[in-house]
């Protein structure tokens, strides 16, 4: 996952310079970008929509007075909702997996965001994995373990991100208008490619129930995060517009809470893939002069 990453990012990098490099060997070309310009600059826009995730395998660490262990290969997989009305209901807006961004043009090609991935990862219960570490807390799982089995019911974990794993970022994007590349421009319509990278914080609220402890479920931040994304834009009549983005990216989490005791933590690290489908608009900040 980590190596596809990688590639994914270079993948980007490498075509925004072979479109440059091009663009400086070709005449046409260069004069067609000049042409194909929105006048972006000084707009700001804001969007909302809802993605699907899928995560790698982790090791999960869970740290407390009387434990110390490390579970190896965790299964995860995201919390989708049937579509319904309380997609758009504001006091039930956070039980399907959604993203919100606000941006701002300071080029006709390239604009600045900050926003919130607001996704949902879910341990999978009765799954078998091996576990390293001790446990004396008095329970059944006392003991000391070297990489032995065990199975994940429900009495000895729940461990989910699902209020969720917040990932909030600040992503440069650029962003080109290519319908006339393309050879067939749509009145009224704008077909636009555009790709960014990101950074930012992780604020899960982790729902955990540990070795018989009572339920925790509090917003903490936990750790940090880093993305490359690349997605397709239609634009309708300059302003509103709809967006798919592709994400791929890395997620580290070094300090998880677990119980009501600030002794008890987890830590876990791990890549992800977001599919996500938003719908927004674009508006000047002033009034042309």
């Amino acid at each position: 996952m980590k190596k596809f990453l990688i590639v994914f990012v270079l993948l980007i990098t490498g075509a925004l310079y072979a479109q440059q490099v091009d663009a400086v060997k070709n005449d046409s070309i260069v004069k067609r970008n000049f042409n194909d310009v929105k006048h972006n600059k000084g707009r700001m826009y804001i969007f909302w929509g809802w993605n699907r995730g899928n995560y790698s395998k982790s090791d999960i660490t869970f740290k407390g007075d009387d434990y110390y262990f490390t579970l190896y290969d965790v299964k995860a997989e995201d919390k989708p909702k049937p579509f319904g009305i309380y997609f758009f209901k504001l006091d039930e807006i956070t039980i399907p997996q959604t993203n919100f961004r606000v941006g701002y043009f300071f080029h006709d090609h390239y604009n600045v965001a900050l926003g919130v991935d607001h996704m949902k990862y879910v341990m999978r219960n009765d799954q078998t994995v091996n576990i390293s570490g001790n446990i004396n807390d008095g329970s059944t799982y006392n003991g000391i373990y070297n990489n032995d089995p065990i199975y994940l019911d429900k009495d000895f974990l729940t461990f989910e991100h699902t209020d969720g794993l917040n990932y909030v970022t600040v992503e440069v994007n650029r962003f080109d208008t290519v319908d006339n590349w393309i050879g067939f421009p749509v009145k009224h319509i704008d077909i636009n490619l555009t790709e960014g990278i990101g950074i930012g914080a992780l604020y899960p609220k982790t729902n955990t129930k540990l070795l018989g402890n009572e339920r925790y479920d509090e917003f903490h931040v936990s750790g940090y995060g880093f993305s490359a994304h690349v997605g397709l834009d239609l634009t309708f009549y300059k302003y509103f517009f709809i967006q798919y983005n592709f994400k791929a990216g890395y997620i580290n989490m070094q300090d998880i809470r677990t119980t009501a005791s600030k002794t008890d933590s987890a830590s876990q690290h791990f890549t992800f893939f977001e599919n996500m489908w938003v719908f927004g608009a674009k508006f000047p900040l002033s009034k042309s002069k």
